[in-house]
């Protein structure tokens, strides 16, 4: 039997990622009825996140040798704007139906245990780094040049406090509090896409051009020279809305994009003009192929050449049937697994990298312990996927009725 958490492999196209499509993004410009039945999961969205998550883990370890070979080394945007647009995405499928299907409360119920629930990561994610750096700095004598640094200077406590009150947010430990601020905000997101997409994004494209504009338009950071969140809300906000719509869009396609030649081609282009200028060539001992110089573009607004790059591999992802059939290969199981249990697998990310971390800084970067730490790192990550999963499913298949009491 098929899982029903897969696509169909068979399949010309993908089949629907909810149960019931519906015309969303066309005229006119409303969301349609949303779905009774429980939409099934996209393989895509999995498997693309779990890569995101194991690069994140990567990317987290500064003078990290395999963080050369990375989505940011090859254009302008990384693993951050895939983890927020699917974060995004994900969300609407998730209790963007559920609305319909058990009411208002019970779905803004469940969204609250979800924001409580990232939450405690976020929180047993800081304590545990901090009780961690300050153990290695008493033991070595070293003092950390990364992430917690200006908690430990405020004091263990005090920073702590300061941090669990997201006031604040060290590097690399950033990212969980702006998904608690967007999910919260999700409803907000939703019922007004009920009443016209394009009028959400306007408005939140509108938002997201202020913050380009006005970078004091952000929440504040004890942690920050320019105190604010280094993942700007009022900008990244935007990604997150995007990937909202795209569920919906996708949804009225079938679970693809409009497929045309002439967008598929502008959206190459810029990916090739992105590698040519956002390329790591003099890291890769390569001659410099920039084309203008100009600096890289600022990731904390997510600024046009940025979010221009994210969009346009979002686009052809999504708009090419053998990328779903691709991941529902057999050998990427272990990456969707990933993506399917995102926080738990981003929280041991994150510990990983910290000991990766500690580690180059205390015995420097020699080659076998590069690989003795990224080894490590994407087997615990993975180890934890596969555990995940496993009990996952048999949860599943432990609620189905049995097929003596089956009606």
């Amino acid at each position: 039997m098929k899982s029903p958490d897969t696509l169909d492999p068979n399949a010309q196209l993908p089949v629907t990622l909810l149960a019931e499509p519906g015309q969303v993004m066309g005229a006119p410009d409303r969301l349609s009825e949303p779905e009774r039945k429980k939409p099934v999961r996209d393989a895509r969205v999995d498997v693309v996140r779990g890569f995101a998550l194991l690069t994140i883990f990567v990317d987290h370890i500064p003078r990290n040798a395999p963080a050369l070979l990375t989505l940011h080394n090859f254009g302008f945007s990384d693993a951050a704007e895939i983890f927020v647009l699917l974060a995004g995405y994900s969300s609407m499928i998730a209790y963007g139906g559920l609305f319909r299907r058990s009411g208002f409360w019970t779905t803004l119920i469940r969204i609250a245990k979800r924001c409580g629930r990232i939450y405690l990561f976020h929180a047993g994610l800081l304590l545990a780094t901090l009780i961690i750096v300050r153990i290695w700095m008493d033991l070595t004598g070293l003092v950390p040049r990364f992430g917690v640094a200006p908690l430990l200077e405020m004091g263990l406590v005090p920073g702590l406090l300061r941090g669990l009150a997201l006031n604040a947010l060290p590097n690399y430990l950033d990212i969980l509090p702006l998904y608690i601020l967007l999910l919260a905000l999700f409803p907000l997101i939703y019922f007004g896409m009920q009443n016209g997409v394009w009028g959400v994004l306007a408005l939140s494209g509108t938002l997201w051009l202020a913050a380009n504009v006005d970078h004091t338009l952000n929440l504040p950071n004890a942690t920050a020279v320019d105190d604010g969140w280094y993942f700007n809300p009022f900008a990244w906000q935007f990604l997150f809305v995007i990937g909202a719509a795209l569920a919906l869009a996708i949804r009225a396609g079938d679970g693809l994009l409009p497929r045309s030649n002439w967008a598929a081609a502008a959206a190459g282009l810029y990916l090739g003009f992105g590698l040519v200028q956002g390329g790591s060539w003099v890291d890769w001992g390569l001659p410099d192929l920039r084309l203008l110089a100009i600096e890289a573009p600022d990731k904390s607004h997510v600024v046009p050449l940025r979010l221009l790059h994210i969009l346009a591999l979002t686009y052809l992802v999504f708009s090419t049937p053998a990328v779903a059939r691709v991941c529902q290969w057999r050998p990427l199981r272990l990456i969707d697994a990933c993506g399917r249990h995102s926080l738990e697998i981003f929280a041991a990310g994150c510990l990983a990298a910290l000991i990766g971390r500690i580690l180059y800084r205390t015995f420097d970067t020699s080659w076998p312990l590069q690989i003795a730490v990224n080894l490590s790192g994407f087997a615990v990550m993975l180890t934890l996927a596969s555990f995940l999963d496993h009990r996952a499913r048999g949860r599943t298949a432990n609620s189905r009725p049995s097929a003596s009491g089956a009606t």
